[in-house]
């Protein structure tokens, strides 16, 4: 099996404004306003809206169901082993055409016991645009205190007890499911998730949804927000959840490794073999593995599957991020 070179897979028609970055990226002249998110080597699907989001390869199948079918090639063996054919991973480009709503996602627990799934949704951002973000809460905040606040859509009260970071372009960050948070106006990131998309809004007041219907998950508000981690945390707390800066390579997020794994790498290299999602953030060179070479450029993505073997990147300028799912135990 080869690397397959994927083109964007921008769901349309989000609740929050994109702008034009993703475009730039990928140097594409054609952008949509509402189409924020580009869900790279996907396996998983809109919340709701199945087969929406789900990657389309050259042979006009799905990934999904091409790892459905032979998911030892495309994982692995351990990984199969560990996890079966769930790649346990999701990638995206995120750009933000304005400030998203704060909202959080449920943790394992929670998604296995309300709605049945292996995944909550634990994530990280690698940066690549400055961004500034809300992070967390400053102080405890009661389990009446929040729901009012959503009830009532009191943004300048929650926005107003919750940590603000101020990322330069290179900085990576780890937010844990339940982590309330907010992605401020002009980022441009590559954002890893567990596969999954589960969103509880606590703000929607001014965006295109519905939130008071659909920003609980059809759970209800009364259940969906015992997913909210309400806890204060100290800016000691939240600094540790940065990891590398822009000076930095290798292992971006060493605290992610259960859920994740994400490495920057300049220059011609060797990867390890194994599945991966590569997205090239600067200059160009060419992938090759499987046999096959590659040309790649900034904006591309890349999907490289386990038996491929190890990849060889050939570019003096290359910059690459690269994602994988979490180490099977050994």
């Amino acid at each position: 099996m080869r690397p397959v070179a994927l083109p964007a897979n921008q769901p349309a028609d989000r609740f929050y404004a994109g702008g034009r970055q993703i475009a730039a990226l990928r140097g594409t002249a054609t952008w949509a306003t509402h189409e924020p998110e580009d869900w790279v080597a996907s396996t998983t699907a809109v919340f709701g809206q199945d087969p929406v989001g789900l990657t389309v390869l050259p042979d006009g199948g799905t990934l999904r169901d091409a790892i459905e079918a032979d998911p030892v090639a495309w994982l692995g063996a351990d990984h199969v082993a560990a996890f079966g054919s769930d790649p346990a991973l999701l990638v995206k480009l995120l750009d933000a055409g304005q400030r998203l709503p704060v909202h959080a996602h449920p943790d394992v627990p929670f998604a296995a016991a309300h709605l049945g799934l292996a995944h909550g949704k634990t994530e990280a951002w690698v940066v690549l645009e400055p961004a500034r973000v809300h992070l967390g809460f400053t102080r405890d905040v009661g389990a009446d205190e929040l729901a009012g606040w959503v009830a009532d859509q009191a943004t300048d009260a929650m926005l107003g007890a919750m940590h603000t970071l101020d990322l330069a372009a290179g900085d990576a960050v780890l937010v844990p499911a339940g982590l309330p948070h907010a992605i401020g106006e002009g980022a441009l990131v590559v954002e890893l998730q567990e596969p999954t998309d589960l969103s509880i809004l606590l703000e929607w007041d001014g965006f295109a949804i519905d939130g008071a219907a659909a920003g609980h998950l059809g759970l209800g508000f009364d259940v969906a927000l015992a997913a909210v981690d309400r806890r204060g945390w100290s800016p000691e707390d939240v600094a540790r959840l940065r990891g590398a800066t822009a000076s930095d390579d290798g292992d971006l997020l060493p605290g992610a490794a259960p859920f994740f794994r994400v490495e920057r790498w300049a220059g011609s290299r060797a990867l390890d073999a194994g599945f991966a999602v590569v997205v090239v953030v600067d200059g160009s060179g060419t992938l090759a593995a499987g046999g096959a070479e590659l040309p790649v450029r900034r904006g591309a993505t890349v999907v490289v599957p386990a038996s491929a073997g190890p990849v060889a990147l050939d570019g003096a300028e290359l910059r690459v991020v690269v994602c994988r799912p979490p180490a099977p135990a050994t």
